[in-house]
């Protein structure tokens, strides 16, 4: 098995250790559906609404709610901007992103029943939502540090002295320790019998950066069926086929800006790692009218079921003495990229909804969502890994939040309509882990949306704008003394060009 990083750093490090751990766990658990214009100007608050094909997605039971056929097509761009904050230091990033949210075929065959206990329609939709987007550039900068990569490096190797003393070519991990030894970042004292490097001989006070680029996304591609009781009682199921891309890029320098270190200039340490695979799952749901105006929803979601493959892959180059004591430029990699395979089981979720139908004039909708993360599971390492560890953490460090879902809509006129939205996902972090404070314990993730909807005859164009604000500390590295602060503000305009036939 890959090595693994017990430290707490391993909660939210960034720094592709290739090792899986409850950062990957709550990577593919942690939805943040996209979906349809006119679902995202509501929060996604369409548990008990239905009728659209987000809604497919949360409950599924929405899918009854049709009463004719329809065709959607939603494009989004967006622009994601994050302040990186570090030693004292705020540095800036941010990338643009365009991407298809939405394409959904819904298809209503009435039965002709008359009967109050009778069928009044059955419906079958086919299509996907985006569940996630992972686009992001981040980079956090600071001068004058009290630790080192290399410092994590040394302590690691002189942990396991024995083992590695004169086999480290044979011994050392290639994708982190080796690169070290072989760029001469990290030597041998045999007087002292233990490993050391320059920049803790020298006391630190190095500047640091750290540059992090993720790209990917998780798409649900889905067909659901439902039916319709009299509409008052709809019952729904979705197949879920989930088809998961990550791909992150960090590299971290550490130099010396005024070169007063004699041994050591910089290094520069790379990583890559790619993340691609499915999962399935199931989802069941009901919408109950008791009145007129009032609607009820409740949906049930299976654990999604991964089967997910690594390929990763490290550099490091640096200027430094080699163990002569001679200044060069110094390169390694490892000889061959990596690949493991293993699966994941992410938590059950359970969705309450209500909504009002306010006449002809309105509505206001409010989902609820259930999740309890620390049972989300790693499993099936490829070499026979079974993750007790690992598993054993996440159920220590995770904790059962509710994210919150509120829409509203105004009908100007038979043709127009407004909206608004709002959503909060609260910290899935316990306040304490190893009885030690927990950074992120009030990392939430909230939005703020609004849209509007305009339809003329069979054809329907809706628009929507999103404002989503998150901090979070991460590790720059594994045991890294002190995390880097990430603030970001994501701005979304969504669009959605939609047939009813």
């Amino acid at each position: 098995m890959k090595k693994i990083v017990y430290a707490f750093g391993i909660l939210l490090i960034t720094c592709s250790a290739f090792a899986q751990n409850l950062t990957d766990a709550l990577r593919y658990s942690n939805y943040k559906i996209n979906g349809t214009a006119r679902s995202a100007a509501m929060g996604n608050a369409f548990g008990a609404l239905g009728g659209d094909f987000t809604s497919l997605s949360i409950n599924p039971a929405g899918v009854a709610v049709y009463r004719s056929g329809e065709f959607t097509f939603t494009p989004t761009v967006g622009k994601i901007s994050v302040d990186g904050t570090y030693l004292g230091q705020t540095v800036n990033e941010s990338k643009y992103n365009l991407s298809i949210d939405n394409i959904g075929y819904v298809a209503t065959i009435p039965t002709g029943a008359s009967s109050e206990s009778g069928m009044v329609s059955f419906s079958m939709g086919l299509g996907f939502n985006r569940l996630g987007s992972f686009t992001m550039d981040a980079l956090a900068e600071g001068a004058n540090s009290n630790n080192s990569i290399l410092s994590y490096f040394t302590d690691y190797m002189n942990a396991n002295y024995d083992q590695y003393n004169g086999y480290e070519a044979e011994e050392l991990d290639p994708y982190y320790e080796r690169l070290a030894w072989d760029t001469y970042l990290v030597n041998h004292d045999g007087n002292n019998q233990e490993y050391f490097n320059d920049v803790t001989d020298y006391g630190y006070k190095q500047s640091q950066r750290k540059s992090t680029s993720h790209r990917g996304y998780i798409n649900e591609y889905l067909v659901s069926f439902g039916a319709n009781f009299n509409h008052k009682f709809y019952l729904g199921a979705t197949v879920g086929i989930h088809d998961v891309y990550f791909k992150e890029n960090t590299n971290l320098k550490e130099w010396y800006p005024s070169n007063q270190n004699p041994y050591f200039d910089h290094l520069n340490f790379g990583t890559y790692l790619k993340t691609a695979g499915n999962g399935f799952n199931l989802k069941l749901g009901a919408i109950y009218k008791p009145t007129d105006n009032l609607r009820l929803g409740l949906a049930f979601h299976t654990p999604t079921f991964y089967k997910l493959s690594d390929n990763y892959f490290n550099t490091m180059e640096s200027l430094n003495a080699d163990d002569q004591g001679v200044m060069g430029n110094h390169y390694a990699e490892p000889d061959k990229e990596g690949v493991y395979d293993y699966e994941i089981e992410t938590p059950m979720k359970t969705i309450l909804s209500g909504a009002y139908v306010i006449g002809k004039v309105g509505l206001i909708s409010v989902d609820y969502e259930i999740v309890d993360y620390s049972t989300a599971k790693l499993k099936n390492g490829s070499d026979g890994y079974d993750y007790y560890d690992q598993n054993k953490t996440i159920k220590d460090a995770y904790k059962t939040v509710g994210n919150l879902h509120i829409g509203g809509e105004y009908r100007v006129n038979p043709n127009f309509s407004l909206r608004a939205g709002y959503e909060n996902y609260p910290s899935v972090f316990k306040s304490t882990y190893l009885n030690q404070n927990n950074m992120n314990k009030n990392a939430s993730y909230s939005t703020v949306s609004g849209g509007f909807g305009f339809k003329q005859g069979n054809v329907f164009f809706d628009a929507a704008v999103k404002h989503t604000i998150s901090d979070e500390y991460m590790n720059l590295y594994p045991d890294a003394p002190e995390m880097a602060k990430y603030s970001t503000n994501l701005n979304t305009v969504i669009f959605t060009l939609g047939y009813k036939f």
